[in-house]
């Protein structure tokens, strides 16, 4: 199988093993280095004086081709344009500061390319700030650690314009069209804290889309109202989703949150509805003492590793009959979950992995909060949106590219589907 997969895989254009600085060239220089100690980077490190340099020899070749004549040469008498001298310029680099001397032409009409007119930051450099700030920096952590590391001077103002930039990006994200049928669909939701007139936790709600190759997307991030997660705004964010694209869904993993099963429901009648085992016991958790817990995790594990609900059933009738006499709470919690606990165990087991719990996006949830946590509270709704986007970006980028991640055990799952939902699935 794994030969197959590779012969399907278009060839790799064979890599140009040519270096791009010739073996000896940088041996004098080397040799400088070691016998006067010069350092790498810093305003006189060797990097910073190489870059000048290359960044100088190319203006004056992009001058040269824009007069059409080289430095000196007497073809350029009468040619209308010459030289002028030089502007002094501070680019900022991934190496650091550096000071240019860009080459001017006497008319005026030369526009360079490798450093353009207006710019003081290399292409390149913005990249830094935002990969910086997407893992949960704050303005004033990007503006120490470039100074710190490159030795570069910015401002917290262009951090935050640099950063802004992504917003135009952010809202094409958060409107592009969707895939017409999700097999899965997992929804949860977690707190930020947003400075609104006072600083108050929001909720941020985040839908996640297991799509007809196993692979998970994030579909869209919303900013709820100081009043926490309610199942009101969730049937906002649904209706948001149906309106993008998505016309049916086969089941929606969910926590027990009271309501959301019907704003599910108003929105695609024919979902199956599946409250995360996950949130159950941890909601389980709350009714029990410290000393209790392990013993009421390990009661409930047949109920949910039951081989049907029947089994299921019985299952919670011995836990009740138990140590659940002493937590009817617990009990009562399980009982009014039922109808939306029990359709995952359909399937077998292999199946049930996939889509029992919101396990896969409390994973993303962790990550969220590692970069949330340092803000303290944002200034305002679209900050917060603005860090939450880029992480999830970052995320997307290291876990899979734009496919999304892969689902361990898919094929076997989505053939369960097809025979559960038969017709609702776009095989073909």
């Amino acid at each position: 199988m794994t030969e197959n997969y590779r012969e399907r895989l278009p060839a790799r254009p064979a890599a140009d093993t040519t270096p791009l600085v010739p073996e000896g060239a940088l041996d004098a220089v080397m040799e400088r280095v070691r016998a006067e100690g010069a350092e790498l980077l810093g305003a006189d490190g060797l990097l910073t004086q190489l870059t000048k340099a290359v960044l100088e020899r190319a203006l004056a070749e992009e001058l040269t081709d824009h007069l059409g004549y080289e430095k000196g040469d007497p073809a350029g008498a009468g040619s209308g344009n010459s030289r002028n001298g030089v502007t002094p310029k501070r680019v900022h680099t991934g190496v650091g500061t550096v000071d240019v001397d860009a080459p001017r032409d006497r008319n005026g009409s030369f526009e360079p390319r490798i450093v353009p007119k207006g710019t003081s930051r290399l292409e390149g450099f913005d990249d830094k700030i935002i990969a910086l700030y997407a893992r949960g920096m704050t303005v004033r952590d990007v503006a120490a650690h470039l100074a710190e590391i490159y030795g570069v001077e910015v401002s917290h103002d262009l951090i935050s314009r640099v950063t802004d930039g992504v917003l135009d990006e952010l809202e094409a994200w958060r409107s592009r069209p969707l895939d017409a049928v999700y097999p899965i669909i997992f929804i949860d939701a977690l707190n930020v804290k947003i400075r609104d007139g006072h600083v108050a936790n929001r909720p941020a709600y985040l839908a996640v889309g297991v799509d007809l190759d196993g692979r998970k997307h994030v579909l869209g991030i919303w900013i709820g109202d100081s009043d926490g997660e309610g199942a009101k705004y969730w049937l906002g964010v649904l209706t948001e989703l149906r309106n993008r694209g998505v016309q049916d869904v086969l089941i929606v993993c969910c926590d027990g949150l009271r309501g959301l099963p019907d704003a599910i429901e108003a929105t695609w009648p024919a979902a199956t509805v599946q409250t995360c085992v996950v949130h159950l016991l941890r909601a389980s958790h709350r009714y029990v003492t410290w000393n209790d817990r392990k013993q009421v995790a390990k009661e409930l594990r047949p109920v949910y590793a039951a081989v049907d609900a029947q089994a299921a059933e019985a299952a919670l009738d011995e836990f009740e009959a138990g140590i659940g006499a002493r937590y009817p709470a617990v009990v009562s919690l399980w009982r009014s979950s039922w109808e939306q606990f029990i359709p995952f165990l359909d399937y077998p087991p292999e199946a049930r992995r996939v889509i029992y719990t919101t396990n896969m996006i409390e994973s993303i949830n962790r990550q969220l909060r590692k970069v949330t946590k340092n803000r303290g509270h944002f200034p305002n709704e679209q900050a917060a949106l603005k860090l939450l986007y880029l992480a999830v970006r970052n995320i997307t980028t290291n876990r899979g590219g734009p496919q999304g991640t892969g689902t361990i055990g898919w094929k076997r799952c989505l053939n369960q589907l097809a025979v559960r939902y038969p017709g609702r699935l776009p095989l073909t």
